[in-house]
């Protein structure tokens, strides 16, 4: 065999340099994409719910807070709601704002001192239990963390569940 170039080898060999050339130009890029996290993205899943003072003794605050999450390789913003109730020794406890029968938006009613699912007549105590209604558990709690003075609430993990 002679180890000589011909005109054929030469462009063959051209093409897949430049091919490969490209090939790494597009790949490499794009394995830094799938493989990277984005940047700039903070993963705090905890939110400021506001200032200790501002929320009264045995009487639930409902609140709209707004929250960033990730999904995936996007970064959403969301309006979330919160019950919050501060017991007479100052202790704090958070709920979802959906009932636990079908996720209905719930309120709380003063007169009676409990709050009130206006859909199925569900009813729940100012420590979320089930008093009465089609609901099958308890309300779903946030986490909640004081830092000085403020409130800062984790949301459940999967507060749609409570659709079923």
């Amino acid at each position: 065999m002679r180890n000589q170039l011909n005109r054929r080898g030469f462009v063959l060999g051209a093409i897949c340099g430049f091919a490969s050339f490209i090939g790494a130009g597009l790949g490499v890029p794009a394995l830094r994409y799938l493989l990277r996290a984005p940047e700039g993205v903070r993963k705090t899943e905890w939110i400021d719910a506001g200032d200790l003072a501002d929320i009264e003794p045995e009487r639930p605050a409902q609140l709209a807070l707004t929250h960033r999450r990730t999904d995936g390789w996007k970064v959403l913003t969301e309006r979330i709601g919160a019950w919050v109730v501060k017991d007479p020794e100052g202790g704090i406890t958070a709920f979802s704002p959906r009932c636990t029968h079908l996720g209905c938006a719930y309120r709380w009613a003063a007169a009676s001192h409990e709050f009130v699912c206006p859909c199925h007549a569900s009813r729940f105590s100012i420590a979320g239990q089930v008093l009465s209604g089609p609901a099958p558990r308890p309300l779903d709690r946030y986490e909640v963390r004081v830092e000085g003075t403020r409130v800062w609430l984790k949301p459940p993990q999967a507060p749609e569940a409570a659709h079923s």
